[in-house]
Formats: structure tokens, C-alpha cells, sequence
């Protein structure tokens, strides 16, 4: 896939799930790199994460996966909370 990823734009969806459910990306972002895909999603974790919510984003992960459904990647929470104090 990070080959198919450096000829052009890829639409991925940035699907969060946790042992409680999933949530859905239906609308999903154009990328031109693996890195890029990377960036988005620690970028999406992060407003996530900012929001007032009663939500603990510890247990979540983020699959990146392309438009087929193939996933390419998944990112901890924990890449951008950091360790619990």
C-alpha cells in the first residue's frame, strides 16, 4: 500500500475503536503518503482527545485503512496521551 501511496492521492478513513465500539470515518481524507496518513490521523487523535468530553481516549486506536478497506495502519491513544501520571 505505501507504494500505491506515492503515485498520487489515496482516500483513507481514520476509523476509532475501543473494546466498546467503533467509530466510523464515512467521510475519509486524501493523502499522498504514508506519513501524511500518519499526520492526519495523530492530528485527528489530538482534537479528539482536546474535545470536553467524559470519554477515557486511553483504551482507543485509530485503523487507517484505504479505500478497499485494507488497513495500512493503527495508532494508539496512548501515541499522543502519553503515559497515565
Amino acid at each position: 500500500m505505501a507504494q500505491e501511496m506515492t503515485e498520487g492521492m489515496t482516500q483513507v478513513f481514520f476509523h476509532c475503536s475501543n473494546a466498546r465500539g467503533v467509530l466510523m470515518d464515512r467521510r475519509g481524507t486524501s493523502v499522498a503518503s504514508l506519513s501524511e496518513a500518519c499526520e492526519a490521523a495523530t492530528s485527528m487523535m489530538r482534537s479528539l482527545v482536546a474535545t470536553v468530553s467524559m470519554e477515557d481516549w486511553r483504551d482507543w486506536a485509530v485503523h487507517v485503512s484505504d479505500e478497499a478497506g485494507e488497513e495500512i495502519v493503527i495508532l494508539p491513544f496512548a501515541f499522543v496521551l502519553g503515559k497515565p501520571n
